[in-house]
C-alpha cells in the first residue's frame, strides 16, 4: 500500500493489517528503525516504511523501540497497541537528550501527538527550536557537554509507574511530578523519587539536576 503525506511533517504508511505513522516533529534520527533486521524500514527504498513486509508483532516491536515516539502503529483490527510501560525512566544519554519513558503528561505537547504519550527525546542542551523536544542541536552546539553521570541517589519508589507529568518551569528547569528513575548514561539506574527538577539550559554544574544556573546565563526558552 502507499504512503500519506501530511502538511504537518506526519507521514503515514497503510498496510493491509497495521498502519505506521512516523511524525517528524519530534524524529532525531536515532536509527533504531533502519538498522531493525528485516525489511520493514529500508533507507533508500519508496516507501521506506513497507508494514506488509513482516508480521505485526514484529512491527510493533521495533516502533516501539523507538526513543523519540515519532513513530506509531494503528492496528486494523482495533485491538490494543502501546501501553504504558510499567516503570517510568529518564535515560540520561551521554552528549544528548533526556530519553524519557513512561505514562507520559508533556506539558507543550501537541493536541495532535499521541506518540509522545509513552516515548519522548527531551532538550537538555538549551538550544533546540522546538523545546521541550530535542530537534538535534546539541551535536550542532560544541559547547554542550556531558557524559550522563548522576551523583545522586534520591529516594525509594513505592511504586515504578503511574501517571508522570512533565512540565517547562518559565525559563528554567523541567519540573517532573510521579514515580520515576533516572538512569545514568553508563546505563546504571541512579536516581529514584517523586519529584525532581532537571536542567534545560545546558548550563548546571550538577546536570542532569538544575542547579540554578539559568538564571545566571539568561536562559531564554521561547
Amino acid at each position: 500500500m502507499g504512503e500519506v503525506v501530511s502538511e504537518q511533517k506526519v507521514f503515514e504508511f497503510k498496510g493491509g493489517k497495521v498502519d505506521v505513522t512516523w511524525d517528524g516533529r519530534f524524529c532525531i534520527h536515532v536509527g533504531e528503525c533502519t538498522r531493525a533486521e528485516g525489511a520493514l524500514f529500508e533507507s533508500g527504498r519508496k516507501p521506506w516504511c513497507n508494514p506488509d513486509e513482516t508480521t505485526v508483532d514484529a512491527i510493533a516491536d521495533v516502533v516501539e523501540r523507538c526513543p523519540t515516539g515519532a513513530l506509531t502503529i494503528t492496528r486494523r483490527d482495533d485491538s490494543s497497541t502501546e501501553a504504558a510501560p510499567s516503570q517510568n525512566t529518564v535515560a540520561v544519554s551521554n552528549q544528548g537528550p533526556l530519553y524519557v519513558s513512561g505514562d507520559l503528561e508533556i506539558e507543550g505537547c501537541p493536541d495532535d501527538a499521541p506518540s509522545v504519550a509513552f516515548r519522548a527525546a527531551l532538550c537538555r542542551c538549551g538550544q533546540s527550536k522546538n523545546k521541550p523536544f530535542c530537534d538535534n542541536s546539541h551535536e550542532e552546539d560544541a559547547e554542550f557537554t556531558d557524559r550522563g553521570a548522576v551523583g545522586q541517589a534520591g529516594e525509594p519508589l513505592d511504586a515504578t509507574g503511574g501517571k508522570l507529568v512533565i512540565k517547562s518551569a518559565e525559563n528554567g528547569p523541567l519540573l517532573l511530578q510521579g514515580n520515576v528513575t533516572i538512569v545514568a548514561g553508563s546505563g546504571r539506574e541512579a536516581w529514584h523519587g517523586t519529584k525532581a527538577a532537571l536542567c534545560r539550559c545546558g548550563a548546571s554544574t550538577n546536570k542532569p539536576f538544575c542547579d540554578g544556573t539559568h538564571t545566571a546565563v539568561g536562559f531564554q526558552a521561547d
